[in-house]
């Protein structure tokens, strides 16, 4: 792995890692086929999945109920809801737990934005909701990472 790497590569990962369903998933991918070191890549794609968080968690019922008095989009914030209320007995089970260990467990359809969503629609407190994304996307972004990098030493080792 190279020792140099462009700040743009840094700018591309963190931008995707804000990105709704791709998150840090896609992102630390990403940074490690651009040959980001791990710890870098891991610390810009936290702090990028983490940033429109709070905003999420403060601001998504209004925006929803705004959605759906607007015809076109009134489909769209009921998906939400409903994609949400799927997800939210495996999160109010467990609550602060469950949410953790929803959002930090990578699969489709888990991740910060749907578990913010899910956080909101269900009212949780928000400071319990924000460290249970947070401690959830640390976890997600240590999973992939191994994974991302785990995967590439093992394509150079083969190559």
């Amino acid at each position: 792995m190279p020792d140099t790497f462009e700040l743009w590569d840094v700018i591309y990962t963190f931008l995707l890692s804000m990105v709704p369903v791709i998150e840090l998933r896609g992102a630390i991918p990403l940074g490690a086929g651009l040959g980001l070191p791990w710890y870098i890549n891991y610390i810009v794609c936290v702090v990028g999945n983490f940033l429109p968080v709070p905003f999420i968690l403060l601001f998504i019922r209004a925006v929803l109920n705004w959605m759906k008095k607007v015809p076109k989009l009134d489909k769209i914030a009921l998906w939400l809801e409903e994609r949400a209320a799927k997800n939210s007995d495996r999160v109010s089970k467990y609550a602060t737990w469950g949410l953790m260990l929803f959002v930090a467990i990578p699969l489709p359809g888990t991740g910060a934005w749907t578990g913010s969503l899910v956080a909101a629609l269900l009212e949780m407190r928000l400071k319990h909701s924000l460290l249970s994304v947070f401690f959830g996307v640390l976890v997600a972004g240590v999973i992939v990472s191994l994974i991302a990098y785990g995967a590439l030493g093992f394509l150079n080792f083969l190559l």
